[in-house]
């Protein structure tokens, strides 16, 4: 009890304070949209820059952890993408997008600060080495496969391109990768003006998670209940289990196991929705995927709180 109090309640009770702002219309629409605006576009993007500029690549960079971690959440994406498929019968648009919502955990808005309250904030070095990779990773299989699907007999020299141009549009890309340029670069910036980026770095979780909230009021569930429920397991129980497995297989530290269960965990990002939004394909699955998740996650992350060492 004192592992959902102390360490799960927090965070999802700034989801509900954003919520109940625009359920009570505190907040309107507009308020969340821009407060989603800048940090998505903004502020996550300076604290993934914050974060990977500084990361000691050498010393984190654990093929272990990683390995485990996105074999799991490319087992998701496969699952995802032929359950759609093949068992509820969608095109191959709407299965990809079905997809992408078992390939993206929360890793930032909800796995980092839990990570942190659980284990304080020396654990979330492995954290930062997982985002690290995350976005550009997820963006690239979901982007290429997407491209595949709507190809439909086009060119396929014609891919690269629109891959490469739907990537380096996402600010969040843009962030990791403006971060590894100055990490492997070695290059040194000015105090004022990391001072002036780790000031809007710290808004950005508190800010994310009140502004979900706010969004997460309007995903009603409708229909398509098999399949977002099929959806919402894949993230909250397979993924999950196969980092658990691959993680004592590949016997990683305690910390970095700890970091691995705990994203891999988590409920199905915004960016979930946000690709099938930007593509305009199975939004209602999605959205209601990303809701059921965060609720349902909270149960789920303290069962696995109360089993890792």
């Amino acid at each position: 009890m004192g592992a959902l109090i102390n360490v799960i309640l927090p965070v999802f009770l700034v989801l509900a304070f954003g919520y109940i702002a625009v359920w009570r219309n505190v907040f309107s629409d507009q308020n969340v949209d821009g407060v989603m605006r800048f940090t998505q576009n903004i502020a996550i993007p300076c604290l993934l820059f914050s974060a990977i500029s500084r990361l000691d690549l050498e010393q984190n960079f654990d093929v272990a952890l990683l390995g485990s971690f996105y074999f799991g959440a490319i087992a998701g994406f496969a699952v995802g993408l032929l359950g759609a498929r093949y068992i509820f019968k969608r095109d191959w648009e709407d299965s990809v997008a079905i997809g992408f919502v078992g390939l993206f955990s929360n890793s930032l808005m909800l796995g980092l600060p839990i990570t942190e309250r659980a284990y304080g904030i020396g654990a979330l070095e492995a954290n930062y080495t997982i985002i690290a990779f995350h976005s550009p990773s997820c963006y690239l299989i979901g982007i290429t496969a997407m491209e595949i699907a709507r190809n439909k007999g086009g060119s396929l020299a014609s891919l690269p391109g629109k891959v490469l141009k739907a990537m380096f549009s996402n600010a969040l890309v843009v962030g990791v990768t403006l971060g590894f340029i100055v990490n492997l670069s070695g290059t040194t910036l000015p105090n004022v003006l990391t001072d002036a980026i780790d000031m809007i770095a710290r808004t950005a979780v508190p800010a994310a998670l009140f502004g979900l909230g706010g969004v997460l009021y309007h995903y009603r569930p409708e229909g398509d209940l098999k399949t977002i429920m099929f959806v919402v397991a894949i993230s909250l129980i397979l993924h999950p289990s196969i980092v658990w497995i691959l993680g004592k297989w590949t016997d990683l530290s305690t910390d970095a196991f700890r970091s691995a269960i705990l994203t891999s965990a988590v409920a199905p990002g915004i960016n979930a929705y946000v690709f099938a939004n930007m593509y305009g394909k199975a939004k209602r699955v999605a959205a209601s995927a990303v809701l059921f998740s965060t609720v349902l996650c909270i149960v789920t992350i303290w069962v696995w709180l109360a089993i890792l060492p």
